[in-house]
């Protein structure tokens, strides 16, 4: 997601500007939760649009409270309608910068909040399940012929071969679990979103859900966990604000 201006900085940097919590559509009340470093947050106003803002700290650490504050603050905010959340360390120089940029974007962002109005964001991550050997052996002919042989005359290397070949072929039925649940799971939704995988953790997605929906996708994520059996273990976190769904500015040719 990009931010909502063009500052944004690495932890322990130097700050003289104004923290961006997120977007809202005007008319809505000014957290009552503290902000990053007990901040006290406000609204700037413009062109139907309010920024919730507090003061930058002097430094800007990834403090445990001060993550703790990013999300209550989002909290209240989304309590009250659509929103378009910033991630921790957003920021803008100037409080005219940031108005102005609303001025600028105001029909983007204003599209943006429908687009998410009455919307939770829920993320799937699925991990791969090690140990299921047996039953991948059965089903593999040539798993089955390397464990035979490597029964028959075994040593180290032939060990280590066959170890290899089943921790791939735990792998590969991962995947493949990862994609049949995408398949379940993606109509469901009112968008889908991809995330970063590694070798063990072979699925993570965002959906996009009218807030409505949420049971229903829930009991449809615990019906695909049962099917996939042994292959894939799967974890559900949220209700989430929309973060992965949010594109702050218009995208540009260059982008």
């Amino acid at each position: 997601m990009t931010a909502p201006v063009t500052t944004t900085t690495a932890p322990g940097t130097e700050l003289k500007s104004l923290y961006v919590y997120g977007i809202t559509p005007a008319g809505i009340r000014a957290p009552r939760s503290p902000g990053v470093d007990g901040a006290p947050v406000r609204l700037l106003t413009d062109s139907g649009l309010c920024a919730a803002v507090s003061d930058a700290p002097a430094r800007l650490l990834p403090r445990r409270r001060d993550l703790h504050a990013h999300q209550a603050v989002l909290d209240e905010l989304a309590a009250q309608g659509p929103l378009l959340p910033m991630r921790f360390a957003v920021l803008s120089p100037r409080t005219d910068t940031l108005l102005a940029q609303l001025r600028a974007d105001s029909a983007h962002l204003t599209h943006q909040l429908e687009e998410v109005r009455g919307c939770v964001e829920l993320n799937v991550k699925g991990t791969v399940v090690p140990g299921h050997f047996a039953d991948l052996v059965r089903r593999d002919e040539s798993l089955r012929s390397m464990a035979l042989r490597t029964r028959r005359r075994p040593d180290y290397e032939a060990n280590v071969r066959l170890g290899e070949a089943l921790a791939l072929g735990v792998r590969r039925e991962a995947r493949r679990a990862a994609r049949e649940v995408l398949d379940r799971l993606t109509p469901l939704a009112v968008r889908a979103a991809g995330g970063t995988t590694d070798g063990d953790q072979v699925l993570s997605a965002s959906f996009l859900l009218r807030a409505g929906d949420e049971r229903r996708f829930r009991e449809a994520v615990d019906a695909v966990a049962r099917a996939c059996g042994g292959r894939l273990a799967l974890s559900v976190t949220g209700p989430l604000p929309c973060y992965s769904f949010v594109e702050p500015r218009p995208a540009t040719a260059g982008r």
